[in-house]
């Protein structure tokens, strides 16, 4: 694949996750464009945020549907211009400049691009005093920024985080927020799942609300939250508990309750 080449834009339509007769992902139809924009991904836990994000990154197959980027091609190979960071950071037993010299590897990049970029991302992330010190005796939070900055290390034209900010302090959360807002300045596409109704309000350009496994509003982030559409967007934006929803209430978009509640 041409490194230069968009891989933007992804498209779902109507894919899906079963796990034995039980469907976990259901219909997934949504097109993630290549403008530099974050979308949040919304939704009560179990909604089915974190298997979306790994379904779009390549790390599990889907059973119903089609995906393609764009156009086409094989999600393994587009994972070269995309990264994904995990709700719970996974660190080299290395320096922290050896975790991001590790990331620089997997580039075509010369040894002096190398050590400059590292350099350009130890001083984005903060983290330049701690660049000998061993990655996991950084504090949590340190380390998720270090998880963040060996992500951004390649550039990539799609960043996916997983609640990146669910087990942090609000001062680390918001050296967390302040880097994205800075990369999706920058150009970057970027998708995050976060519970955090608050963190979404500050960040989100768009959207996505997920139930049980659907897609129940897709929304730019003003519309959503001055005005949802979804009945069970709107009971979770009251911070209504979900969990007790089953078949007597359902999306009206839907026309009937999941068959698989």
């Amino acid at each position: 694949m041409n490194a230069s080449a968009s891989i933007l834009p992804i498209r779902l339509d109507k894919a899906g996750i079963r796990s034995g007769n039980k469907r976990i992902l259901k219909e997934i139809t949504l097109s993630i464009d290549k403008a530099a924009k974050l979308t949040i991904l919304l939704g009560p836990n179990g909604a089915g945020k974190s298997l979306l994000l790994r379904l779009c990154h390549g790390l599990i197959a889907h059973d119903d549907g089609h995906i393609t980027w764009n156009g086409g091609g094989d999600p393994g190979l587009n994972r070269q211009r995309q990264a994904m960071v995990f709700q719970r950071p996974i660190l080299l037993r290395r320096s922290v400049q050896a975790n991001l010299d590790f990331a620089l590897s997997l580039g075509d990049l010369s040894k002096a691009s190398r050590r400059d970029r590292n350099a350009e991302i130890l001083e984005m992330t903060g983290l330049t005093r701690f660049a000998a010190r061993p990655a996991r005796q950084l504090s949590f939070g340190e380390q998720q920024r270090l998880a963040l900055g060996r992500a951004l290390a390649l550039k990539p034209q799609l960043l996916l985080l997983d609640e990146p900010c669910a087990s942090l302090d609000p001062a680390a959360s918001f050296l967390v927020e302040n880097l994205l807002q800075q990369v999706v300045g920058e150009g970057m596409r970027v998708v995050m799942a976060t519970h955090d109704l608050s963190q979404a309000r500050r960040l989100a350009d768009d959207v996505i609300f997920m139930y049980r496994g659907r897609i129940k509003e897709h929304r730019p982030a003003k519309d959503f939250f001055e005005a949802p559409e979804n009945d069970l967007s709107q009971a979770f934006l009251r911070g209504e508990l979900l969990w007790w929803r089953r078949r007597s209430i359902f999306s009206p978009d839907q026309g009937k309750p999941d068959d698989d509640f």
